[in-house]
C-alpha cells in the first residue's frame, strides 16, 4: 500500500467505487477445483483480475529430516509470483514478501489440517500468482485451502480469506489495485467458518477503533461469501453438497 495521497475520486457521489461496486461488494470470484493432473489436489482461482493456481502434494516424507515433527505433519506452503504477473516485470525468484506470505499461509493452514494423522510427514502447498491485481495473499490462501480439500487431506474446515480497507475515508471491502495503491488502510482476514476462529489478521495503514470494527465485520462477511463459493467449487467437482 503506497499511501493515501491521490486526486482520484475513489467513491463517487452515488456511493459507487471506480469499478462500479458498492463499498461492501466483492469483486467477481470464480473457483475451480482439480485443474492440475500432476498434483494430488489443485485449484484455479480468478478474483477480479487476479489469477492464482494452487497445487498440493502429499502427505510425503519431510525433507530435510531435521524439520520433521515426531507427532504431526508440517504444512510447507510456498507462494510465488510469475515475472509477468505485474505491470513491471517482477524479478524471478523468492523474495522477502513471498517468504512472509508463505509463512502466514503455512501457519493458517496448520490450524485446520489434521496434521496429527501424519507424523513426520510434510504436506506441500505451492501457490503461483500468474496475474496480480491486489489481494493476492487472500486469493492464494483461499485457493490453497480448496486445493487441500481436493487432495483429500483431512481438514476440520476450509479457510476463506478476504480483506477490507479504507479509501477516501470510507471503509470498503476487497480493495482493487488502484484502491490498494492509494488507499489509507488494508486489513486482510482469514477465518475458520465453522468455529469463527481467526487464523490471519493483519493491518497496513491507520484505522480508528470504529473503522477497525467496521472493516473487521466487512471482511468477515466477505469471508463467509467466499466460503460458499469454495464449497460450491468442491461440490461441482465431486457432486453433492460440499
Amino acid at each position: 500500500m503506497a499511501g493515501g495521497d491521490s486526486d482520484i475520486e475513489f467513491i463517487n457521489k452515488k456511493g459507487k467505487r471506480l469499478d462500479g461496486r458498492k463499498p461492501d461488494e466483492l469483486r467477481d470470484v470464480r473457483i475451480e477445483a482439480g485443474v492440475l493432473n500432476r498434483a494430488d489436489g489443485s485449484c484455479y482461482l480468478e478474483w477480479g483480475n487476479n489469477k492464482v493456481y494452487a497445487g498440493v502434494f502429499g502427505p510425503i516424507e519431510c525433507h530435510p529430516r531435521h524439520k520433521q515433527q515426531q507427532d504431526r505433519a508440517i504444512v510447507q506452503a510456498r507462494y510465488t509470483m510469475a515475472p509477468f504477473s505485474v505491470n513491471d516485470r517482477k524479478r524471478p525468484g523468492y523474495d522477502r514478501r513471498s517468504s512472509e506470505i508463505s509463512y502466514i499461509v503455512s501457519q493458517a493452514l496448520e490450524r485446520v489440517v489434521m496434521v496429527e494423522q501424519f507424523p513426520r510427514a510434510a504436506i506441500r502447498v505451492d501457490m503461483q500468482v500468474v496475474e496480480a491485481h491486489a489481494g493476492t495473499r487472500c486469493a492464494a490462501l483461499t485457493a490453497a485451502s480448496v486445493a487441500l480439500a481436493d487432495a483429500g487431506i483431512p481438514m476440520r474446515d476450509i479457510i476463506p480469506s478476504c480483506a477490507a480497507g479504507k479509501v477516501s475515508d470510507t471503509v470498503v471491502l476487497d480493495l482493487n489495485k488502484e484502491e490498494d495503491n492509494y488507499g489509507q488502510a488494508d486489513l486482510p482476514l482469514a477465518i475458520v467458518p465453522s468455529t469463527g476462529e481467526v487464523v490471519l489478521l493483519q493491518l497496513d495503514g491507520h484505522l480508528t477503533p470504529e473503522e477497525f470494527e467496521q472493516a473487521l465485520d466487512m471482511a468477515y462477511n466477505g469471508c463467509m461469501d467466499l466460503y460458499e463459493i469454495q464449497r460450491a467449487a468442491l461440490a461441482n467437482r465431486y457432486g453433492g453438497n460440499a
